[in-house]
């Protein structure tokens, strides 16, 4: 696991916690040697947690629609910035660059870009590992949500969701390198060829 993409918000939150929360995992990313990938924003969420990568000595991709660019206020000190035309198109170059995902708390479009990932997975297109880093119990009303689905049948067997949740930093990234490194049970394949 060497990229990891985070999504997050474009503002701070309510909460100190949840910029102290994006500050020490970017810290934490830099020091094992894992490149951010991330939406190219220096505000909000997008900004602490790229700044931090940046301060510790860690590598940073910025992928940002040129829309934004003024917007989000680009991060120029970011190694890699890559300008594309359309929300699509960011979304699906942070997917190809990423070995991982991560959620932070966000808002709408941080909510998107994490059902997505979360979509593919269940359909099979990929099998990199997605976590909900929940912070002050952010995700929490999504997890219940989630579970509601699969009590009504909208989740069904075979097509179950794989995600993890974790409400400490530390715990983020041997998290997402166990679920790495785990390969597919041929249980799980051919499930998904049977539902598809």
């Amino acid at each position: 696991m060497r990229h990891v993409c985070i999504y997050c918000g474009s503002s701070s939150g309510a909460d100190p916690v949840f910029e102290e929360a994006a500050t020490e995992l970017g810290r934490r990313l830099a020091q094992a040697g894992i490149s951010l990938v991330y939406g190219g924003g220096d505000v909000g969420l997008m900004g602490a947690v790229a700044r931090a990568v940046l301060g510790a000595g860690g590598h940073v991709t910025g992928i940002i629609p040129d829309f934004l660019r003024r917007r989000e206020n680009m991060i120029e000190e970011a190694q890699e910035l890559v300008v594309v035309r359309d929300m699509h198109t960011r979304k699906r170059m942070m997917f190809d660059r990423a070995d991982a995902f991560v959620a932070l708390p966000g808002g709408i479009g941080t909510l998107e870009e994490l059902v997505e990932q979360m979509t593919w997975s269940q359909l099979g297109r990929h099998r990199k590992p997605i976590l909900l880093l929940d912070v002050r119990g952010f995700w929490r009303p999504l997890v219940t949500l989630l579970d509601h689905m699969r009590a009504e049948g909208f989740i069904r067997p075979g097509l179950d969701l794989t995600y993890l949740v974790t409400d400490r930093v530390e715990k983020v990234l041997p998290m997402l390198d166990h679920a790495f490194t785990q390969p597919p049970t041929e249980e799980e394949e051919a499930l998904i060829q049977e539902r598809f």
